[in-house]
């Protein structure tokens, strides 16, 4: 268990009043815990949200060796704040670690260092519907050297902020650009772990679809260049003929816990479920056929985020008549109400803090 101190701010930051947006505002403190080759991860400490002090040869700078994560917390039913999943965060950041020769952070440390820091700034919960705290956790590599190996001492940090719906149109169901020209990950590669740049890479093509009036992008496989695979911040869903269907884990995709959340719950509710590939062509035919009737993205920062319209190439698929789907509908409700504490939790998903 780990002996963090807390130094809290004598020049505590008004709380945001209004409609809230995603990411832009920040909690009054910071989690911050120092690793060193030799020594482990030591020190860990809460204190006022501040800037950072770097050599500008900190290795992230140059070589990328970084990742992040997120999940949030919420102000819940009688006034109790929980958090949803949060060891699958720490073992998802653990599994990202490897990948990137980042030393591990044991998941009941992990869990507690979140746990205290929502604490300390509970008070930033947002109560509004469709709101809540989001948490970022993030390492970094601050070893001052400009050579290309693995950094003797990193940052564990972690900072909160009170943020509304990830899509400022909320539960409205948002276009999708699929993806034809740039790649963002192979097996092999970097597609499961969340770090920068992942993100980075998926940028010219955000670009072009925000151009063309699309929401976010859908990438498929970056060898057969058919195949679906995720949307840039979120896993996505299809509902065809009465079965859920979404890619399979293949090493080149996020292992997202609003995904396993999903597959849990459907399958729960006798819905038939299948993870296999999925070609941008089967989608078409299936839309062609009528028997195209949801597409959905899930994460943790927007939940579930209904598809209403599909672009490839010059086909323009119209799903649902743009509307909510009933099984999308369904799904958010349960997932949101389990996090709120309105829905039993029967699979001990809701962590109070």
């Amino acid at each position: 268990m780990l002996d963090i101190k807390v130094t809290k701010t004598e020049t505590p930051k008004e709380k945001p009043t209004g409609k809230l947006g995603f990411g832009k505002v920040f909690t009054d403190h910071m989690f911050i815990m120092d690793y060193t080759l030799g020594r482990g991860w030591h020190d860990p400490r809460i204190v006022p949200y501040q800037n950072l002090t770097l050599s500008p040869a900190s290795m992230v700078f140059h070589y990328g060796q970084e990742m992040f994560e997120g999940l949030k917390a919420y102000h819940g039913e009688g006034g109790d704040s929980y958090l949803f999943r949060p060891e699958m965060n720490a073992m998802r950041s653990n599994a990202t670690n490897d990948r990137l020769c980042i030393p591990q952070v044991p998941v009941e440390d992990y869990v507690q260092a979140v746990r205290e820091l929502v604490k300390v700034d509970e008070d930033w919960i947002p109560t509004e519907a469709g709101t809540s705290l989001y948490i970022r956790p993030f390492i970094i590599a601050t070893e001052p050297f400009l050579g290309v190996d693995i950094s003797k001492n990193f940052l564990f940090m972690i900072i909160l902020s009170p943020s509304g719906a990830y899509y400022e149109s909320g539960l409205a169901p948002v276009g999708i650009w699929i993806e034809d020209d740039y790649v963002r990950a192979v097996k092999g590669g970097m597609g499961f772990a969340k770090t920068g740049g992942n993100y980075a890479a998926s940028l010219a093509a955000q670009v072009k679809a925000h151009d063309d009036g699309y929401s976010q992008v859908l990438w498929l496989d970056g060898v057969h260049r058919k195949y679906i695979e995720e949307v840039g911040a979120m896993n996505i869903f299809f509902k065809i003929n009465g079965t859920i269907v979404t890619p399979a884990l293949n090493g080149s995709i996020l292992p997202g816990i609003t995904r396993d959340s999903v597959l849990t719950l459907c399958r729960s509710w006798g819905i038939p479920v299948e993870e296999r590939l999925i070609s941008v062509e089967e989608i078409l035919d299936a839309q062609k056929q009528g028997n195209l009737e949801e597409v959905f993205g899930t994460g943790t920062a927007a939940v579930i985020s209904p598809v209403g319209k599909l672009r490839y190439k010059d086909d323009v698929m119209v799903i649902g008549g743009g509307e909510i789907g009933p099984i999308s509908q369904k799904i958010y409700d349960t997932v949101t109400g389990i996090q709120l504490g309105k829905v039993e939790d029967s699979f001990g998903w809701r962590v109070k803090v």
